[in-house]
């Protein structure tokens, strides 16, 4: 298949031929996914294409896994991956910033394949330094601006609640600030990986009524400056309400997609607490979160090399789905690789 006279590719020489078609992953029906051979996507004007080397799977893929009355199926080849990594192999008319061979992260939502397309300005080159390191740069950047949002600095007390991929990143984040830091999750190992991120304290999160008192006792009555809320989930919600300061910031990091939430507006309202919902929708405040993602992982601020627990490959993504719903045991973060 001849390229379109505006894209920009590697040279080929006589005996070269173009792929017409790649592997992508297919949710046919919910709990469903077939790995289909689909049409190669070729870069518009401004777009480029990013051979992927992986993607990581995001627990927002959990619904559309497990299936909601909103969702038509078949979905989309490659959707709903959005964390992809790789190497362009195709630049579209009027792309002059990234070129045929630079390594990026993409911003981009069909990447449970072996290509995707995305917006040359939404992807973001990869320095020599991480050469053969994943880089999942959509939740890395999203750690950053959640960070960001969250206003912590040296000497306060933050607690995060969930201690999943985002709750670990957080966790380092905050100590490379400074700031004390107090675990709250459910599984034994998440907690583990909390302290191997440095937390000051881990409170196992069963009994809601313990560990507001815990933490009181840890915080001389005080409660912490800043809570981070990283579960997506209701009771965690309202048990971080709890565990906010006079007029701290509580922080709510997690994806709440699943309906309405109750919650004691009368303790926020009293205790005059700043309620953040860090979440971007603005794709280029993602984009500055994926920069910033890179220098922190230069410079030592955030390893979430050690967090990359499980790996799979484009074959075994419905065991991959699998995993992302069931948390085994030292589960933290799959990727996908190509």
């Amino acid at each position: 298949m001849q390229h379109q006279d505006t894209l920009t590719t590697e040279k080929k020489t006589a005996t070269q031929t173009y792929v017409a078609t790649m592997q992508a992953a297919v949710l046919t029906a919910p709990k469903t996914v077939e790995v289909q051979e689909v049409p190669l996507p070729e870069p518009g004007a401004n777009q480029v294409r990013v051979k992927l080397e992986g993607c990581g799977l995001c627990a927002s893929n959990i619904p559309v896994w497990e299936g909601r009355e909103w969702f038509n199926y078949p979905v989309e080849a490659g959707n709903p991956g959005h964390e992809g990594w790789g190497l362009v192999d195709a630049v579209g008319e009027g792309v002059t910033d990234v070129k045929v061979g630079d390594r990026v992260a993409a911003l981009s939502y069909k990447s449970y394949a072996a290509y995707d397309i995305a917006d040359a300005d939404k992807v973001v080159k990869l320095p020599d330094t991480l050469a053969g390191k994943p880089f999942p740069g959509e939740p890395l950047g999203c750690a950053m601006n959640i960070f960001k949002r969250s206003d912590i600095s040296a000497g306060q007390t933050v607690a995060i609640l969930g201690i999943g991929f985002l709750g670990a990143l957080l966790v380092q984040l905050a100590k490379n600030a400074g700031a004390r830091v107090i675990a709250i999750s459910q599984r034994d190992f998440s907690l583990d990986v909390a302290k191997q991120c440095g937390a000051d304290e881990v409170i196992k999160m069963d009994d809601h009524y313990k560990i507001i008192q815990k933490v009181s006792e840890l915080t001389n009555g005080k409660f912490c400056e800043r809570v981070v809320e990283c579960t997506g989930k209701e009771w965690p919600l309202n048990l971080a309400g709890e565990l906010t300061a006079e007029r701290g910031k509580l922080i709510i990091a997690g994806f709440h997609q699943d309906g309405m939430r109750q919650v004691n507006i009368q303790l926020w309202n009293w205790r005059g607490l700043d309620v953040i919902n860090a979440h971007e929708r603005d794709p280029q405040e993602y984009i500055k979160g994926i920069k910033a993602a890179v220098i922190a992982v230069e410079q030592g601020a955030i390893d979430p090399e050690k967090l990359y627990t499980h790996t799979y490959t484009l074959e075994n993504i419905g065991e991959a789905f699998h995993d992302l719903t069931s948390r085994p045991d030292g589960f933290v973060k799959a990727l996908i690789t190509f």
